[in-house]
C-alpha cells in the first residue's frame, strides 16, 4: 500500500423488523458513518426503508420505528445503488457483523438486477469479536462499551441505524487507540435532499462528541528533551526530530 493511500472505514447499522432472516424479516433503517484514516469525515448515509411486512412487537420496543412511520418511505431496491456505491471498497466496521451482514446479503437476493453479496466489495471487521478479545468475561454490548470507553450515548434511549454508528465509530476509535473527534478533512456540504430529522436523526444530532485532549506546554517541553536525548544517543538517527 502507498504511503499516501488512504484507508477508508464505513461503519455500518441496521435496525431490522426482528430477528431472524430465516423469517423473512427484513431492514428497515441503515446508519453509516465514514472514517478516513481514522477521523470522522462527515459523510453519511442514512435511509429509513418500506421492508412490505409488519414489524414485530419485540423489535419496535427497541428502535421505536412503526408500521406507519415506514408507510411512505422507499423499498430496498430503491435505495440498493447508493448504499452499495456508499460502502463499496470499504473496511465495514460493524458491531456484531454477522446479524447484519446476513441481513443485508438477505435484502441484497431480493434484488434481482444485484449478483454482489456485501463481503465480496468490503473487507469486514467485527467490533464485538475485537471487544470479547480485549475484554474476556465481560460484557461487550454497545452501551457497556460506551461506559468502559468513556463515550456519551446519553441520547440512546431506543436504538437508531445512525446515532448507533456515530457511537460505535468513537468507541471504535477509542478502543484501538486513536484520535476520535478531530477532524482535519473539510467540513460536510450539505446534500440537496428531504432532510428526514425524527427518530435516530434527531438523537444523533443532540450526542456530545467526544473532547480533544492537547499535550500541555510542560508536556511537550518534556518530549521535546526527550527527542533530543535519543538524537544524541542514535548518532543523528532520531526519525521522529526528521519527520517535523
Amino acid at each position: 500500500m502507498a504511503e499516501n493511500q488512504q484507508k477508508r472505514q464505513v461503519v455500518l447499522d441496521t435496525e431490522t423488523t426482528g430477528l431472524s432472516t430465516a423469517e423473512d424479516h427484513r431492514i428497515i433503517e441503515i446508519g453509516c458513518v465514514e472514517l478516513i484514516n481514522r477521523r470522522q469525515t462527515g459523510e453519511t448515509f442514512h435511509q429509513y426503508i418500506n421492508p412490505n411486512r409488519e414489524i414485530d412487537a419485540g423489535a419496535m420496543e427497541v428502535h421505536g420505528i412503526t408500521n406507519e412511520f415506514l408507510a411512505d418511505k422507499p423499498q430496498f431496491v430503491d435505495v440498493v445503488e447508493d448504499f452499495m456505491r456508499f460502502i463499496d471498497g470499504a473496511e465495514l466496521i460493524i458491531h456484531n457483523a454477522a446479524f447484519d451482514v446476513g441481513f443485508l446479503n438477505h435484502e441484497l437476493s431480493k434484488v434481482a438486477s444485484e449478483t454482489r453479496t456485501i463481503d465480496s466489495i468490503c473487507t469486514i471487521l467485527d467490533t464485538l469479536k475485537l471487544a470479547r478479545d480485549k475484554h474476556p468475561g465481560q460484557k461487550n454490548n454497545l452501551d457497556a462499551l460506551c461506559r468502559r470507553y468513556d463515550v456519551d450515548n446519553t441520547n440512546r434511549t431506543l436504538h437508531g441505524a445512525l446515532l448507533d454508528s456515530e457511537i460505535l465509530a468513537d468507541v471504535y476509535l477509542a478502543m484501538t487507540g486513536g484520535q476520535v473527534s478531530l477532524s482535519l478533512m473539510a467540513e460536510p456540504v450539505e446534500k440537496e435532499q428531504d432532510v428526514d430529522t425524527s427518530l435516530s436523526q434527531k438523537r444523533s444530532q443532540k450526542r456530545k462528541r467526544l473532547k480533544v485532549i492537547k499535550a500541555s506546554k510542560v508536556e511537550l517541553a518534556a518530549h521535546q528533551r526527550r527527542l533530543e536525548q535519543l538524537e544524541e544517543a542514535s548518532g543523528g538517527q532520531c526519525v521522529w526530530l526528521k519527520s517535523d
